[in-house]
């Protein structure tokens, strides 16, 4: 495991920028909340929940841990033109299965491609699979953060409320009447976004439970709540993870991304799949808190060019490795192509993918996925 990575290195971000913050907000295609004439607004997501919960004993909780398992999940890009259904089924198709739980990542540009929470197609896909909204206080610069710039909103303009009217309380709303139960999280690798200029661990503390107890004032009570951070420790990072923690009881979920990088990242080591997720599992598990699931929600492997098996292995070891760490409860593999030699980390064909299918088609994974 290599230790004290700010942040990963294919995912740079911008300082802030407040003059071109104003100019994209006010250029950015904004979505208007309207009235239909009792107040409530219009265009909000339709009602998912359908059917009854699941009942035995390998239903999941109200928190969505499943008792028997985990859930396996993935982040699948965008297409250029601007589909996810067809991005997200063809993955499907690849991997043999359907995903439990499908990861998207937003914006809080208001603009409807970006910065709207439940897009109609997050909500087709989400019909059969746990949908999880990573919501960043960021601007993006391109369609679905292209090249990773943005610009940041700020965790202490977050906490004092001045965004709530435009951007926190309709994508509460859009969640609410959504009505099915979906993870979110709030500002993913909190702790590599300090330098980046987002604010002070206190500042984020107090931006994530504003938002918390804004969902809650206006009744949002289908949202999981899941607190992620780089899980990459040392060099001080450790004090600072745990600076970052809301508390137990603003948090439902623990994530954490861990990578195997080796060659991508200069490294030489090459981690399989326990050694690269659990240092950070146990060091979560133990200084913030045993009690909460924890969700991998970025894991991946670079391939090794000179022994493509070692990709397909690091895969098949997952179900094994897993059950070794018993509250590892949900598995996001990050399937995005990402610039650099020795650095694509999807599972689109090859060695991968043999070894990824084979690991979701283990029993562990094979988890009743509730439709409300």
């Amino acid at each position: 495991m290599t230790t004290g990575r700010p942040g990963p290195p294919w995912r740079p971000r911008a300082w802030p920028a407040l003059i071109a913050l104003a100019a994209l907000l006010i250029g950015i295609g904004v979505w208007i909340a309207r009235t239909d004439g009792t107040g409530a607004r219009s265009g909000l997501p339709g009602n998912a929940a359908s059917g009854e919960r699941p009942h035995g004993p390998c239903a999941p909780t109200a928190a969505l841990v499943p008792p028997c398992g985990a859930w396996w999940g993935a982040y699948v890009p965008y297409a250029k033109d601007g589909s996810l259904t067809r991005p997200v089924h063809a993955f499907e198709k690849r991997i043999g299965r359907r995903l439990d739980l499908l990861y998207t990542y937003h914006d809080m540009s208001r603009g409807r491609l970006d910065g709207q929470l439940l897009t109609p197609q997050e909500q087709e896909l989400g019909r059969d699979r746990l949908l999880m909204l990573a919501w960043e206080s960021t601007v993006w610069r391109e369609p679905h953060h292209a090249h990773y710039t943005e610009d940041q909103l700020g965790w202490r303009n977050i906490a004092d409320g001045t965004y709530d009217e435009d951007i926190i309380d309709p994508g509460a709303e859009r969640i609410k009447a959504y009505g099915k139960r979906v993870f979110f999280s709030f500002d993913q690798e909190a702790d590599a976004r300090i330098s980046e200029g987002a604010g002070t661990p206190a500042q984020y503390v107090a931006a994530y439970r504003h938002i918390h107890d804004r969902f809650e004032r206006l009744g949002v009570d289908n949202v999981v709540w899941v607190w992620t951070v780089s899980g990459y420790l040392g060099q001080g990072n450790d004090a600072v993870i745990k600076s970052l923690y809301p508390g137990d009881g603003y948090v439902d979920w623990i994530g954490m991304d861990q990578y195997n990088y080796y060659l991508c990242h200069r490294t030489t080591d090459w981690n399989g799949f326990a050694q690269s997720q659990r240092p950070a599992y146990d060091w979560l598990r133990s200084h913030v808190s045993g009690e909460k699931p924890v969700m991998m929600a970025e894991f991946a492997t670079a391939p090794d060019p000179g022994d493509p098996a070692r990709q397909r292995d690091w895969y098949t070891g997952i179900p094994s490795a897993l059950r070794s760490m018993p509250g590892a409860k949900a598995l996001v593999q990050w399937d995005r192509a990402v610039p650099g030699k020795d650095c694509d980390l999807t599972v689109d064909s090859g060695p991968g993918l043999d070894g990824y299918r084979q690991a979701g088609r283990d029993s562990y994974f094979a988890q009743p996925v509730p439709g409300r």
